[in-house]
């Protein structure tokens, strides 16, 4: 078993994929760790220019199923100790995944990264801080930036997880549900430099919203299980 699984949602990043898996040998360089790819049947030729080999694991969908599905399933499929989350557009820096291991080392169940220095549009900043603020007091995970896919958590966490559609969006939310310990750390964003974003914010307005209050009920009825002893 790796002790690193990195999971890797894929959509149409064929200009991507290879510079990415370049990134993530040097940054990981002298670890035991695998990739776990998610291509969400994409229409390029994403699936073409992955690198095969050992430790690099390829799920292929055969339906476009959206982010939320491909990170649920890289998740469970994930054989690390801990799963790390990122994005395929290479705005997610992989230089940064040693400090997210780092801090799951010190006592962390889940580390999630924050754009400090978001290099996206002015509106679209807007409307993220926007989103943010409102769904991190309704839900009350406490995290400032969600939408930043960069994050590392112990294997036990996703346990919590749901699979529905938005769930990336609440993966914080739901682990801090069932007790675990959350951590925030500021990460290096980057300007994407190939390919387009798939989501804007006519496409994730109305369905976040839904889905924060569908997440607020779901908070409110979850069921947290501490055993003292079995015999």
């Amino acid at each position: 078993m790796p002790a690193v699984s990195v999971v890797i949602p894929l959509f149409n990043e064929e200009g991507n994929i290879a510079e990415l898996q370049r990134e993530l040998a040097a940054a990981l360089a002298g670890l035991d760790y695998e990739l776990v790819l998610v291509d969400d049947c994409s229409s390029d030729q994403t699936l073409a220019r992955i690198e095969r080999g050992p430790g690099v694991r390829v799920i292929e969908f055969a339906k476009n199923t959206g982010q939320s599905a491909a990170m649920y399933a890289g998740i469970h499929a994930a054989q690390g100790g801990v799963i790390v989350l990122l994005d395929g557009d290479r705005q997610n820096d992989p230089a940064d995944i040693p400090r997210l291991l780092a801090e799951v080392e010190k006592g962390a169940d889940l580390v999630c990264g924050y754009r400090a220095k978001r290099k996206d549009s002015f509106s679209k900043k807007l409307t993220s801080r926007v989103a943010n603020f409102v769904r991190s007091r309704f839900t009350g995970d406490g995290v400032r930036d969600t939408g930043c896919t960069l994050k590392a958590m112990r294997r036990e966490c996703r346990e919590a997880l749901v699979p529905f559609y938005g769930m990336h969006r609440f993966i914080p939310a739901l682990v801090k549900g069932l007790g675990y310990k959350l951590v925030e750390l500021p990460v290096n964003h980057r300007p994407r430099t190939s390919g387009v974003s798939k989501y804007g914010f006519g496409n994730r307005a109305w369905k976040a919203t839904c889905d924060m209050f569908a997440v607020k009920w779901m908070l409110s009825r979850q069921i947290q299980i501490r055993v003292r002893k079995e015999s």
